[in-house]
C-alpha cells in the first residue's frame, strides 16, 4: 500500500526547536574613558595600522578620550599571546580587543591538521578569556601572504609560497564562524588586501603592499586600518557645509559643526564654522594606501556644497589662508575638503598624526620590544627546562633580576607615550574657523 504524505509526516520525529543564535556585533560603542587593546604578532608589533585606527578616534572624536594599547609581540601565536595575557592584556581593563593572530599559527607551510587544532584550542582560549574580562572580542583574520613578493626578491620558499596563502584564508574562515557563534564583531584583512593587490596587478603585475611577503608595509598597513573602521568603527561625515536659496536669500546649513555670524552678499560668502572633528590625516608614508582605498573619501568625508550663487568663479579661503578656485557649478555640485592640505583643518589633523607617529615610533614600538625581549627569555628558559640544564637555577636567578629592569623599562615607555597623548589632545581640539567665499575676475 502506498504511503500517503499525511502518514508519512505523522510517523517522523518532530524537528527540534530553532536553536538561539547569538545576535552578531554590529559597531564597537566607546565612550570617554573606555580602552581597546590591539592584541597580535609582528603585524601588530610594527605599529603602523594601529597608529592610523588611534588617528581616526584622535580626529574623529576629539572630545572623548580613549585609551589605546598595543600588545604585539613579533612571532607570536595564540598560545604565546596566553602566557602574557593577564599583564599585557587584562591589566588594561579594555572594552574591546582585537585580535590578529595566525600569520605565525600555521607555521608557514602546508595545511596541517595538528597544527590546525593547536591554534583552535589556542584561539578558543584567548576568545574565553577575554569574554570572562567582560571585555568584547574582535577577532580578525589573519592577513596576506603575499607569495609574488617573496618571489620577487628572489626569495621563494616552497611549499610556504605555493599554499600557505590558502591556508591563511582557511584559518579565517574558522575564526569567522566562531566569531558569529559567540556574537562577536569580525574583521576581514585577508580579502582587502589579496582583492586590492589583485586589482593593481592588471595595471603593475609587480605591485606589492608586503615587500617581505608577512609583514605590510605603510601602504597595506592603511588597507588593514580601513578595513577595522570599515566593519567595526561608526562612521559618517566629518562635517558637511551647505548653503542655498531659501525664501529668496542664502541660508545656510551644518552637518557635525556649527555655522555663526554668517553674511551674503551678491559677490561675497563669510562664516565662522566651528566642526566636531577633524579630517582623518596619515603620515605621508601611508598616502599610497589612503589613496588606493579612497580612506578621504570613504571614512573622512569633509564637504562645502554652496548653491544658487551668481555664475562666475569663486576663491576659497578658511582663516585667510586660499584652498581652492572653483565654479559656482563646482560648487554647487559640492567640493570635498578632507585631502586638500591648504586647509587649516588638514594642517591640524597631520599635526595630530605627526605627534602619534612619534608616540608609536618612540613610545610604544620600544615598550613592544621589551615584550619581544621578554618572549626570548622566557623560551630560554623553558629549553633549559626541558632539557634539565644545569645552568637552570643560574639562568632563572638572572631572569628574575632582568624582570626589574624590564617593568622599569615599560613604564619609561608607557610615561613617554602618555606624554605624546597628553599633546595630542591638546592639538586634535576643533577650532573656530573663518571662510570667505569671494567671487573673482
Amino acid at each position: 500500500m502506498a504511503l500517503t504524505w499525511s502518514a508519512f509526516a505523522q510517523n517522523q520525529t518532530p524537528a527540534p526547536a530553532a536553536k538561539e543564535f547569538a545576535k552578531i556585533a554590529d559597531k564597537i560603542s566607546l565612550k570617554d574613558g573606555d580602552s581597546v587593546v590591539f592584541l597580535g604578532d609582528s603585524i601588530t608589533h610594527q605599529c603602523l595600522y594601529t597608529q592610523y585606527v588611534e588617528d581616526y578616534f584622535y580626529t574623529r572624536y576629539p572630545q572623548m578620550r580613549i585609551k589605546f594599547h598595543n600588545s604585539g609581540v613579533g612571532g607570536d601565536r595564540a598560545n604565546d599571546a596566553l602566557i602574557r595575557f593577564e599583564e599585557d592584556v587584562a591589566a588594561f581593563k579594555p572594552k574591546y580587543v582585537t585580535i590578529l593572530l595566525g600569520m605565525n599559527d600555521g607555521t608557514y607551510r602546508d595545511f596541517d591538521k595538528a597544527t590546525f587544532d593547536t591554534y583552535q584550542q589556542g584561539m578558543t582560549t584567548v576568545l574565553d578569556k577575554i569574554a570572562a574580562l567582560g571585555a568584547t572580542a574582535i577577532p580578525m583574520t589573519p592577513t596576506m601572504h603575499d607569495a609574488r613578493a617573496a618571489r620577487l626578491r628572489n626569495k621563494p620558499a616552497e611549499p610556504r609560497d605555493t599554499y600557505y596563502n590558502g591556508v591563511l584564508a582557511l584559518y579565517g574562515a574558522w575564526l569567522r564562524e566562531e566569531a558569529n557563534v559567540r556574537g562577536l564583531g569580525f574583521v576581514d584583512m585577508y580579502s582587502p588586501l589579496n582583492n586590492l593587490t589583485m586589482e593593481q596587478r592588471k595595471k603593475d603585475p609587480t605591485f606589492t603592499m608586503i615587500p617581505d611577503a608577512v609583514h605590510p608595509a605603510a601602504p597595506g598597513q592603511v588597507v588593514m586600518a580601513t578595513s577595522i573602521i570599515s566593519d567595526m568603527c561608526p562612521r559618517g561625515p566629518v562635517s558637511a557645509i551647505t548653503i542655498q536659496d531659501k525664501a529668496g536669500k542664502l541660508a545656510p546649513a551644518a552637518v557635525n559643526g556649527k555655522i555663526t555670524d554668517f553674511k551674503a552678499s551678491d559677490d561675497k560668502v563669510t562664516f565662522t564654522f566651528t566642526a566636531n572633528s577633524l579630517p582623518w590625516v596619515l603620515p605621508p608614508d601611508a598616502e599610497l594606501g589612503y589613496k588606493l582605498t579612497a580612506a578621504g573619501h570613504r571614512y573622512s568625508n569633509e564637504k562645502i556644497t554652496v548653491r544658487n550663487l551668481k555664475p562666475g568663479k569663486y576663491e576659497l579661503k578658511i582663516d585667510g589662508q586660499s584652498v581652492a578656485i572653483l565654479p559656482d557649478s563646482r560648487l554647487a555640485f559640492g567640493v570635498e575638503l578632507e585631502a586638500n592640505d591648504k586647509t587649516p583643518q588638514y594642517q591640524q589633523a597631520l599635526q595630530v598624526a605627526m605627534l602619534n607617529k612619534e608616540r608609536n615610533d618612540k613610545g610604544v614600538h620600544p615598550m613592544r620590544d621589551q615584550w619581544r625581549t621578554m618572549k626570548v627569555k622566557r623560551n630560554e628558559i623553558a629549553k633549559l627546562e626541558a632539557a634539565k640544564d644545569p645552568m637552570l637555577a643560574e639562568k632563572k636567578e638572572a631572569f628574575t633580576k632582568w624582570q626589574v629592569e624590564f617593568r622599569a623599562n615599560v613604564a619609561k615607555f608607557q610615561g613617554i607615550a602618555k606624554e605624546y597623548e597628553d599633546k595630542i589632545y591638546a592639538a586634535n581640539q576643533p577650532l573656530a574657523r573663518k571662510y570667505e567665499l569671494t567671487r573673482v575676475p
